[in-house]
């Protein structure tokens, strides 16, 4: 047992000598941003897309839908933009500071989700019951009406969080 501690007590510099840094490494690389605008649009267009088909509009509908995707990308622009301006942001002086900007961001998320569901009123009253139940999910709501849900959870507003 002795011998098996002192061969670990030899090993253990030598191993902690091998997986420590040298000190005439690189400094890391900067970190490369994955996900562009270019990315996020592609995401938006699938989105509505997939939306669309699973709702499987009638020609009727379909007349109802136009408004309702241009609503969506209005408030989809409208977040990124949010999010643009926020990185340029001061950081906040205290907690009541982010209090603050948590309450201004959900008023401005709160007018904009309205913006969608006045537009999203007149179609979904066209739908038929099956047409309806497969909308929820597609927006990202949760299971479960009547539970809170942030509006930061709804994809519309992804590109602010």
């Amino acid at each position: 047992m002795a011998a098996l501690v002192g061969a670990l007590v030899i090993a253990a510099p030598g191993a902690r000598a091998q997986t420590a840094p040298a000190a005439s490494a690189p400094p890391e690389a900067p970190a490369v941003e994955l996900y562009s605008a270019a990315d996020a649009q592609a995401v938006l267009n699938a989105r509505i897309l997939a939306l669309k088909t699973v709702t499987a509009l009638t020609p009727e509908q379909e007349k109802l839908w136009l408004p309702v995707e241009a609503a969506i990308r209005a408030v989809a622009k409208q977040s990124a933009e949010r999010r643009a301006e926020r990185a340029k942001a001061p950081q906040p002086a205290d907690f009541v500071d982010i209090l603050d900007r948590i309450a201004d961001a959900e008023a401005l998320r709160a007018r904009d989700l309205k913006t969608v569901t006045v537009v999203l009123k007149p179609l979904v009253a066209s739908l038929t019951p099956e047409q309806q139940r497969r909308i929820p999910a597609f927006l990202g709501l949760r299971e479960g009406f009547g539970l809170p849900q942030p509006t930061a959870e709804i994809w519309l507003f992804e590109e602010e969080n």
